[in-house]
């Protein structure tokens, strides 16, 4: 009798496009509004072109509803020429930051870097807001409702740095856990093969408009954490002068 082989459906999970976090005065843009800018929208009119071009379909698309998810898929689907409803589910969006304002300025490069260091305690917080451990409280059960659900062969999830981090993190060990040093870049696709016992991790970080990541050597928290010092130190100046 031969053996039964696995049979398994595929989620491609990403990131959404490359945004501005910060105005050119320096001033935080509200996480929960910002759009994608220029870059962001070519990278995932990039995403989509390559899922045509390889004829992927989607079942089902699902975003976390802020709109720099939305606007992602919405590019993602028309690039690839398809007219697919796109399903919000608010228990995964990112990770939500405290106000920078509240930030001690000798614990800025800690509030943004430390929630993204190695296997990452759960009570480690995210610019001095929600912890590790209470964003993995409503993104596993979520993902794991998406997991359950037998009505896709084939789906797509656009998401979040951090909480796809989470979900790999989740799919890789077997278990809860954050995993901070895995990189996700602007509108990177990821793959996972769903088993009815297992998950597959098949790829990771897979950027269409950079391939080799040939020009990236910071991660997208040292990037924010370097413009945040810049601005900072432009605002201050800029009082100084006033003074």
């Amino acid at each position: 009798m031969r053996p039964r082989l696995p049979r398994r459906r595929r989620i491609y999970l990403m990131r959404h496009g490359s945004v501005d976090y910060f105005l050119p005065d320096g001033t935080p843009v509200p996480p929960d509004t910002v759009p994608l800018n220029a870059t962001g929208r070519n990278q995932a009119d990039a995403a989509g072109a390559l899922f045509g071009q390889a004829g992927v379909r989607f079942d089902r698309v699902w975003a976390s509803g802020l709109l720099r998810t939305v606007e992602t898929a919405e590019r993602v689907l028309s690039a690839s020429a398809q007219r697919v409803p796109i399903d919000i589910d608010e228990a995964l969006q990112e990770i939500r930051p405290g106000r920078l304002a509240d930030i001690p300025r000798d614990r800025v490069h800690e509030a943004f870097l430390n929630a993204f260091q190695g296997s990452t305690d759960e009570s480690a917080r995210f610019l001095g807001g929600e912890s590790v451990g209470e964003m993995l409280d409503r993104i596993l059960p979520a993902f794991q409702a998406v997991l359950a659900d037998a009505s896709w062969e084939q789906c797509l999830l656009v998401l979040h740095g951090a909480v796809n981090r989470g979900l790999l993190s989740y799919a890789l060990a077997g278990r809860r856990c954050f995993l901070g040093r895995l990189e996700q870049a602007p509108a990177c696709i990821n793959i996972l093969d769903v088993g009815d016992d297992d998950l597959v991790v098949r790829a990771i970080n897979l950027a269409p408009t950079q391939w080799l990541h040939a020009d990236e050597r910071l991660t997208t928290m040292e990037k924010l954490l370097a413009q945040y010092l810049r601005l900072d130190a432009a605002v201050m100046d800029a009082g100084a002068q006033r003074a």
